[in-house]
């Protein structure tokens, strides 16, 4: 199984309308669940990271494979996002990806992480970096089983 923990929620029709289309198509490869915390609105951004580290951290289940996504990451083409995926299933019933808010994600939670994944330098929108994710999740499945789609 799949999770994806978000800080926030999607609030656009389109955003909403392409991560259910997403979710359809990888019914056929895995079980997925996006787990949608709430985001903190605060100037002081240390607080923010505590908050928000502890909304993720209530339903954060610490024996699963965790890939935080950060920056900081190491980054990857699909084919080895692919393999990586593949491995980490060899090991372990359930990946957990953990996407932050606006300041990313609090160093407690970094350090939780089994890996770090970078998927550019750019900052992205939070709500298009979950369908870019779940993209990539779908891409690395039809990898995996040769099936036509990735070029």
């Amino acid at each position: 199984m799949i999770k994806i923990i978000c800080v926030g929620k999607v609030k656009e029709k389109f955003y909403r309308e392409a991560i259910e289309e997403y979710l359809k198509r990888l019914t056929k490869y895995t079980k997925l669940e996006i787990i949608e915390v709430s985001d903190v609105d605060f100037d002081n951004k240390d607080m923010v990271l505590e908050r928000e580290k502890e909304n993720i951290l209530k339903v954060l289940n610490n024996k699963d494979y965790i890939i935080t996504l950060e920056i900081e990451g190491k980054q990857m083409t699909s084919i080895d996002f692919s393999r990586k995926i593949d491995n980490i299933f060899l090991n372990n019933s359930n990946i957990t990806f953990i996407i932050g808010g606006s300041y990313g994600l609090h160093n407690d939670i970094k350090n939780m992480s089994s890996y770090a994944l970078s998927f550019s330098k750019f900052t992205f929108p939070h709500q298009l970096f979950r369908i870019v994710l779940l993209e990539q999740i779908y891409r690395s499945f039809k990898i995996q089983k040769n099936e036509s789609y990735h070029k």
